[in-house]
């Protein structure tokens, strides 16, 4: 998953970094690319937190829907990649029938992305759950 992040700093050097779309997780570093890897472990353990709790993996909402937030005013927006397969569970292998132009444009769109056809279809499940909540 991509995270949107947004970064403060006071002096142009050191660098707070906060999550929207995970309260309460925020991290910080000495430089701008240190901020960016530490905010990466604090997402992997604010996540670890809710699964060990037994809430769902929230979905990252697009930078736009912050950037009117006051509290994230003059901030530095980034991405950050995290992988949460780890807090999936264990694979389980499945048969389904899919169209064959359909399953070609998947793969495309999945390369494209850097993605496996797998990785695609868990994540675009993930999507229409959520948004069907």
């Amino acid at each position: 998953m991509r995270f949107p992040v947004v970064l403060h700093t006071d002096d142009g050097t050191r660098y707070g970094v906060s999550v929207p779309d995970l309260p309460g997780c925020f991290s910080a570093g000495d430089t701008l690319e240190e901020a960016l890897e530490q905010v990466k472990e604090a997402i992997d353990l604010h996540l670890e937190g809710l699964v060990e709790d037994g809430d769902d993996l929230p979905l990252p909402q697009p930078i736009a829907q912050h950037r009117g937030n006051p509290d994230f005013a003059d901030g530095i927006w980034a991405l950050v990649d995290v992988d949460v397969s780890r807090f999936d569970g264990r694979s389980e292998k499945i048969n389904i029938t899919v169209p064959r132009r359909i399953l070609a444009k998947i793969d495309s769109y999945a390369k494209a992305h850097g993605a496996t056809r797998s990785g695609f279809l868990v994540e675009a499940a993930r999507r229409a759950m959520e948004a069907g909540k």
